[in-house]
């Protein structure tokens, strides 16, 4: 099942050290009837994972692996306030989709993020948050703007090209208006639609515009 769709009911596996500490978090699933226990030995049957620490770092990172290395499975971490060590990118990267401070979340706010989460949402605390920000915009100035190419992973030049062909543009007007060869638009082309893995210039500009990119 597909995390990003609606369900009747959340399947949750939680996983805390502290026996109290789950008996909590368990209590808290009975204030919604979309949510209910899977056991962790059974934690690939879940659609959202919880995991208890006390220390969000990178061996609490690393031990998510240990609990279920699917490509799609989604975490939500409960964490001691302020004990977050890791690499926010990393975490998200291992499928974590929301951080709550243990000790500042109600019943409804842990309810509400698990929903969130197992339709594709996600929730961090404001300080995460920005520091992700952060992240993203180092990778935007060293990492992509000294190659050209914006967030989307599209370069500007890559970008007019999808607009002019989107516009109706035969390749020659749009090489003579782009100052190009029409070569070098069939190559600008290709390139997008490779690394893309798009069909053909109608799913090249049908993906552009879905993406927001034109």
């Amino acid at each position: 099942m597909s995390p990003h769709m609606l369900v009747d009911t959340v399947r949750v596996a939680i996983h805390a050290p502290e026996g109290i500490v789950r008996a909590g978090l368990v209590s808290y699933l009975q204030h919604d009837r979309e949510l209910a226990e899977v056991s962790v030995s059974d934690v690939r049957d879940g659609d959202v994972v919880v995991v208890a620490t006390d220390v969000a770092d990178a061996a609490a990172l690393e031990s998510l692996g240990a609990l279920s290395d699917a490509a799609d499975v989604l975490f939500v971490l409960v964490v001691a306030k302020m004990q977050w060590r890791a690499d926010i990118s990393a975490a998200v990267d291992r499928g974590v989709r929301a951080v709550l401070w243990r000790d500042s979340f109600t019943p409804a706010d842990f309810t509400r993020t698990l929903l969130a989460v197992a339709q594709g949402g996600g929730s961090f605390p404001a300080s995460l948050q920005g520091t992700l920000m952060e992240q993203v915009q180092v990778t935007q100035r060293e990492v992509l703007v000294p190659r050209g190419l914006a967030a989307s992973g599209i370069s500007s030049r890559e970008m007019d090209v999808l607009r002019l062909v989107a516009e109706g543009e035969e390749l020659s007007q749009i090489a003579a208006k782009l100052c190009y060869s029409e070569r070098t638009i069939k190559y600008v082309l290709y390139g997008v639609m490779k690394r893309l893995r798009l069909r053909n210039r109608a799913h090249a500009v049908s993906y552009a515009i879905r993406s927001g990119l034109i």
